[in-house]
């Protein structure tokens, strides 16, 4: 009885330092993103700062259009990951001096923002919408 009280023991220990660990490295990488660069404002200060410059701009149908992409997203990571992507086409929209959002913009944002390895699952949703994807082929490859 008492080996077996032990293993459990052991065991758990492993488990409780893993998940602390995990825990760990994801506030970590927060902290991280919230620090202030060299201009005073950190990557998420400049995510809100273009967000809120674009906010006339993202109409309801690009809101839905944004969510339908981000659909892939397990949903506990979702609103972080649409923040991310809001916040880089806000940014292409600014830098760029746009009226109005077009799909180019939020597909051209989208693709920055991810990491390679989700573009697949764009391409996916991008077929299932019967868009082309051709035109977006050079935004795929600048992110290489």
């Amino acid at each position: 009885m008492e080996d077996l009280f032990m293993w459990f023991i052991m065991i758990w220990s492993v488990l409780f330092f893993v998940l602390v660990a995990i825990g760990g490295y994801f506030m970590f990488r927060k902290f991280l993103k919230k620090l202030p660069k060299q201009d005073g404002r950190s990557i998420l200060d400049w995510q809100e700062y273009y967000i809120e410059q674009t906010l006339p701009l993202w109409t309801e149908d690009k809101k839905v259009f944004l969510n339908e992409l981000v659909e892939p997203v397990p949903e506990l990571f979702r609103d972080i990951a649409k923040h991310k992507i809001a916040g880089k086409i806000s940014q292409y929209a600014l830098e760029e001096n746009a009226r109005e959002l077009s799909e180019e913009l939020i597909i051209k944002g989208y693709i920055a923002a991810t990491p390679k390895r989700d573009h697949k699952f764009l391409r996916k949703k991008l077929s299932e919408k019967n868009i082309d994807i051709t035109p977006y082929e050079p935004y795929f490859e600048q992110s290489s």
